[in-house]
């Protein structure tokens, strides 16, 4: 199949192209830059000129596609319903041109918040008022009954691996400006994580096979405690692993305090039932323990 891939410079893209490309596909990836085009011709994959405001030239880029796997976002915590307007709107100039075909339209989607108390499943559905980006992937998953075969895949919040500039980097970068590696409270609240390559694999998975109106999770650490990540934290810096108590959390970590306070368990069992998916990649404090977070 020909898979248009936004986001294709991005974290996860950038790894879903080769993984596509390794399958047998041919890839179309978004580049709204030069040095983005290049990029995305260095990794095999032909180019599309734009951007996610070009509606018309998404919605050229799908119809000329057997499928879409859409993962590009505006991640500016300072723009949050701008960019959730602009996805709705890609998503829907997207999800206009596969209407009737049953391709595969896979959008992005996140884990966190779906549950309270127990680790959230694939049934989980979202709260609409919870995050602006919700809309699109409702909307993306209304296309279900529209003649696409659109499905979401969650991922954890932790997507690691070398060159990971995410949640986890920015703990390291506290940790080296504040002295000491720090944990909230007792550190057992947990954090879901996986491994680039191996939410990767599952995009494939899911081009190819995830049954339309699906969520899927991309979660290999169902909950990793939050004190363990600290402490591999505090062994690349040689720093002491600390508890930051929850009323000082916000001058500590800042706004990363809301996310590394959370308590957010997630269960990917009925996506690796349906796949046969294996993650295989290192774990998050593997990863950690191999050095190269703290490479200058």
């Amino acid at each position: 199949m020909r898979i248009f891939v936004t986001g294709a410079t991005g974290w996860i893209g950038s790894a879903v192209i080769p993984e596509l490309l390794g399958a047998g596909h041919q890839v179309l990836g978004l580049a709204r830059s030069d040095a983005g085009a290049v990029s995305v011709a260095g990794l095999g994959a032909d180019v599309l000129r734009g951007d996610l405001h070009d509606l018309d030239r998404l919605h050229a880029g799908a119809a000329a596609s057997d499928g879409v796997v859409h993962l590009g976002y505006d991640h500016d915590f300072s723009r949050m319903e701008a960019a959730a307007r602009t996805d709705l709107a890609a998503i829907n100039a997207i999800g206009a041109a596969l209407e009737g075909t049953d391709r595969p339209l896979v959008v992005a989607s996140g884990v966190l918040g779906l549950a309270s108390g127990r680790p959230a499943t694939e049934q989980d559905v979202p709260d609409p008022h919870a995050h602006p980006r919700v809309a699109g992937v409702q909307a993306a998953l209304s296309f279900a009954a529209r003649g696409v075969r659109a499905s979401s895949v969650r991922f954890a919040p932790t997507v690691h691996g070398p060159g990971d500039h995410g949640f986890v980097a920015i703990l390291v970068g506290i940790a080296r400006e504040k002295g000491v590696s720090g944990y909230i409270g007792d550190g057992g609240n947990r954090w879901p994580a996986v491994h680039r390559l191996d939410a990767a694999s599952l995009v494939r998975l899911a081009v190819a096979d995830a049954p339309a109106g699906t969520a899927v999770h991309a979660v290999a650490e169902e909950g990793v405690p939050t004190r363990a990540i600290a402490e591999a934290i505090g062994r690349g810096l040689d720093l002491p692993a600390v508890s930051i108590p929850a009323d000082r959390a916000g001058d500590h970590f800042g706004w990363m305090a809301r996310f590394f306070g959370a308590d957010a368990p997630v269960s990917s069992a009925a996506t690796r039932r349906l796949f046969g998916w294996r993650p295989g990649q290192p774990g998050l404090i593997a990863d950690l323990d191999a050095g190269y977070y703290f490479k200058p």
